[in-house]
């Protein structure tokens, strides 16, 4: 299940922002204190400047935190976003992570009319691949040394890309 962040998951959301998994593949998290944390379930929860849509994933049978998922750099001009997720180590590997990412970008299509979702991940961080391929995302390319991850090193990136069918001007 999908909804905005709250304040009252801050202390799910600073122990998901210091997973050691989490610090090195989002190394822009800055979640490291309660504060920090609380900041950002409220900036997730502030779509007010249409750049972003921030969501928590709660599991469905449990009514846990499992994680949040965004899509951002909305651009509905250009007709394109990303899509980035976090999720906890006790639901890693059950398919949180694609139901999210196929949610977020099946409303990113429909409800947005989107026509290209990105997701990169780093080559290494192998359990993001698979949950880009089992959500519909294309290997586009490999970017060599496009981003400084946790660890301070240089990493290639894997450029997945979901391409919806364009709406024409006609259509609309």
């Amino acid at each position: 299940m999908l909804r905005p962040p709250s304040v009252e998951e801050c202390r799910e959301v600073l122990a998901l922002g210091l997973d050691p998994d989490v610090r090195l593949w989002n190394p822009r998290c800055q979640i490291t204190d309660e504060a920090s944390a609380v900041r950002d379930c409220l900036a997730g929860a502030d779509w007010s400047d249409g750049s972003h849509a921030t969501f928590s994933i709660i599991h469905r049978g449990t009514g846990r935190y499992a994680g949040n998922i965004a899509l951002h750099g909305i651009d509905r001009v250009n007709s394109r976003a990303g899509v980035g997720y976090r999720i906890a180590p006790w639901t890693r590997g059950r398919g949180a992570a694609t139901a999210a990412v196929r949610s977020v970008a099946s409303w990113a299509v429909s409800d947005l009319g989107l026509t290209r979702i990105v997701l990169t991940h780093g080559v290494e961080n192998t359990a993001s691949c698979r949950v880009a391929q089992k959500a519909g995302f294309g290997l586009e390319d490999t970017l060599p040394l496009a981003k400084r991850f946790g660890d301070g090193q240089l990493h290639d990136e894997h450029l997945h890309v979901l391409l919806a069918p364009p709406v024409s001007s006609a259509d609309a």
